[in-house]
């Protein structure tokens, strides 16, 4: 290969890797409130950022409150949608929780030092532009609804992230 055309293909694979991408696998107050916080950060340095939320992740993303028209489920989807906390404000520390004092603890620091709420870091982050990506696997697996999930939320499986995370410079998966 001549060199001319070496550069070429570095240059070119180099506009192809900008980026982050991001897996939220974990559910925990703490990491989903990290993931955003990272989030937000890159893409006010301009830096376009997808999040590929799998299993517990993808409870962030749940709406709290009565779905219209209610979704039809199965006996154990009905039971997972129960036991599964349901959007930002239910997710919980995932160390020194005890028995949501923790996490009440946390959030009343946070305030005081002027940190920005997981509600208002999600919100954030759609306004700079953020994909947010619910994977469909892990939504069927745990009886997770469309209907049941926050507005404007992306879907995709396993493909959708691989894709996303090739052409980004970073992946983090927390």
């Amino acid at each position: 290969m001549a060199k001319a055309d070496t550069e070429g293909t570095v240059e070119q694979e180099e506009q192809k890797h900008e980026g982050m991408t991001m897996v939220l696998f974990s559910g925990d107050f703490d990491k989903v409130m990290a993931a955003f916080i990272i989030a937000n950060g890159a893409a006010a340095m301009d830096i376009p950022v997808t999040m590929f939320f799998t299993f517990w992740g993808t409870n962030v993303l749940r709406v709290d409150g009565p779905i219209s028209p209610k979704p039809k489920k199965t006996f154990m989807e009905k039971m997972f949608g129960k036991m599964m906390p349901k959007g930002p404000k239910k997710l919980k520390l995932s160390k020194m929780n005890m028995m949501g004092m923790g996490t009440m603890m946390m959030k009343k620091e946070m305030q005081k030092k002027n940190v920005y709420d997981l509600p208002k870091l999600i919100d954030s982050a759609r306004e700079q532009g953020v994909r947010l990506i619910a994977c469909t696997m892990t939504m069927d697996i745990m009886g997770i609804k469309k209907e049941e999930l926050m507005p404007g939320i992306e879907f995709g499986g396993v493909g959708t992230f691989v894709s996303s995370a090739d052409d980004s410079r970073s992946t983090l998966f927390i």
